[in-house]
């Protein structure tokens, strides 16, 4: 397998993110770009799938929290401070030609994440995402284009979960949310987890290297 390219935005808008996840799409399209993962953090934001049901929002649109609807899959979430976003823009007719194979597999590195944390996580039958018993830890929506993928996941690290009490998030009702610091007790330098979250792509996906 080629070498991904690796995009660090650092602490940008969700707006400009947004953007230019949309920009190099174009760019791995046409062949003008290699596959690459995008991390992000993001200021505190709601988002919406294509389909979401909108009263899974439980606050006024007059919320001082930007609200985006989106072409990606998935219900309302949350992204805010303290949460790593990656945005894996990939070909994948260089991996699978399958959308099921390839959320199994986002899944899967955040569950070989946590591990080198020693965090058991799971799925849940039914669910997208990742579980810690029956808090949510990770929680992922996507959108793709003639098989190149955008979008991706999101995973609590440090992130104020204070945030999802005013939605439904995924609109799953009977669960609740969590983070690695609140599981471990101790606030997570954000680098480290990016360089875990890099080792279990590398393995998931069997990537050979990155540049």
């Amino acid at each position: 397998m080629n070498r991904i390219k690796i995009i660090d935005l650092g602490f940008l808008d969700y707006k400009n993110s947004w953007n230019y996840q949309k920009e190099l799409q174009k760019k791995v399209l046409i062949g003008d770009c290699s596959d690459s993962i995008i991390f992000v953090e993001h200021d505190s934001v709601y988002t919406f799938g294509k389909n979401s049901d909108k009263s899974n929002l439980l606050v006024s649109k007059d919320s001082k929290i930007k609200i985006y609807e989106t072409e990606r899959g998935g219900e309302i979430t949350y992204h805010g401070p303290g949460q790593i976003v990656c945005y894996p823009i990939l070909n994948l007719k260089n991996f699978k030609q399958s959308v099921t194979w390839y959320m199994r597999a986002l899944e899967e590195v955040i569950i070989e994440t946590l591990k080198l944390f020693k965090i058991k996580a799971t799925r849940k039958d039914g669910l997208t995402g990742v579980w810690v018993e029956d808090e949510k830890i990770g929680a992922q929506g996507v959108r793709m284009t003639k098989w190149v993928t955008m979008h991706g996941f999101a995973l609590n690290v440090n992130t104020d979960l204070r945030f999802f009490n005013d939605i439904i998030p995924c609109g799953i009702k009977d669960f609740g949310v969590t983070s690695i610091e609140k599981i471990i007790g101790k606030e997570q330098d954000l680098s480290l987890v990016k360089e875990h979250i890099l080792i279990s792509f590398a393995k998931v996906f069997n990537i050979k290297g990155y540049i």
